[in-house]
């Protein structure tokens, strides 16, 4: 029988190929497996609901050794709330799954429910449930968020147009650049366990991913600007690789500009620190937790006057490639490297 190794597949490959054979069953699903959230519809008139889910494995996803548990239950809550954004949508309920092992006393959790109930006041959402089971070793988490909005509000991936204006929030590369710290100092630490890790002056990049915030106030800006996306994805896994989901979900193609790719000089400085190429770091780092989102051109004055949003490039018809003009004015095919969890 045949083998074939995950990698071939990939993460959204591998989620498409399980999912594929699955037909939706009843009216009430009005969009499942492919966005950020699913939208469901409980009753004929009155807002979606929105419900998505996200798993955080010890390991792969955190590293306890610079990883305060406050900050991870801080930053579990909060990505999950960042899916309910990127639909255009206010998250209200949140469930907490978790197996952990014998090695956590209960005033660990109790730290890291600390970091939940604090994300939980911050943003307006209940905490309604969860499960907790045993771990034979290292801590998991598995969150499932619900949110809602009108359905003529909610946005998918699916919904942008040729010609339409590709925005996003925020800078980007700040998380990548506070990871390449952590295992810096860790690094350090292991091999000097004297040493003190020494993160003066980089206290934003660090925070970057240890306590990202997700971009409710942005959701707040388009309701007050009568402003709907046509399409919005949030960048956890990297710009290019979320900027190639919004193609794939809208069949088109993109020209996104390298010279209006958000890097603040701070991000810049400390890239080129580590030798490495400040745009890899924006275009293929992750954890950022902005808002990739369209907009009609028409609407582009809405947003001009917003100095966190940046238009960053153009929605093309599929025939015209996905690509990035550097700032050189070289064309390249836009490649999805992804964040890679250590």
């Amino acid at each position: 029988m045949k083998r074939t190794e995950l990698k071939e597949l990939g993460e959204f490959g591998l989620i498409d190929h399980l999912t594929k054979a699955f037909a939706h069953k009843h009216a009430s699903t009005i969009k499942g497996v492919g966005d950020d959230a699913a939208a469901i519809r409980y009753a004929s008139e009155g807002p979606l609901t929105l419900v998505s889910s996200d798993m955080l494995v010890e390991g792969i996803h955190f590293d306890l050794a610079y990883t305060p548990l406050k900050h991870l239950g801080y930053k579990a809550a909060v990505v999950n709330f960042s899916d309910i954004y990127a639909m255009n949508a206010r998250p209200k309920q949140l469930l907490v799954n978790m197996a952990l092992s014998n090695r956590f006393s209960v005033e660990a959790m109790e730290e890291l429910y600390a970091g939940i109930q604090l994300a939980c006041d911050i943003y307006g959402v209940d905490l309604v449930g969860g499960d907790t089971t045993s771990s034979l070793k290292g801590l998991v988490l598995s969150l499932t968020i619900m949110g809602e909005q009108a359905a003529d509000k909610v946005v998918y991936r699916r919904g942008a147009k040729a010609g339409d204006l590709l925005c996003v929030t925020g800078h980007l590369g700040g998380a990548y650049l506070g990871l390449q710290l952590l295992e810096r100092e860790k690094q350090i630490f292991m091999e000097q366990p004297d040493m003190e890790p020494d993160f003066d002056g980089e206290e934003e990049l660090v925070g970057r991913l240890l306590k990202p915030e997700a971009r409710q106030d942005i959701i707040a800006f388009f309701e007050e600007q009568k402003l709907v996306p046509t399409a919005m994805i949030d960048i956890s896994d990297g710009l290019s690789s979320e900027a190639l989901h919004l193609c794939k979900q809208s069949g088109l193609g993109l020209l996104l500009e390298e010279v209006h790719v958000p890097i603040k000089e701070k991000v810049y400085r400390k890239a080129l620190d580590f030798n490495l190429d400040p745009l890899v770091c924006a275009m293929h780092g992750g954890e950022d937790y902005e808002l990739l989102f369209c907009i009609n051109p028409k609407d582009a004055d809405k947003i001009k006057y917003n100095m966190d949003i940046s238009i960053i490039g153009e929605m093309v018809p599929a025939a015209d490639g996905i690509r990035l003009q550097t700032k050189g004015g070289k064309l390249m095919d836009l490649v999805a490297q992804g964040w890679t969890h250590h």
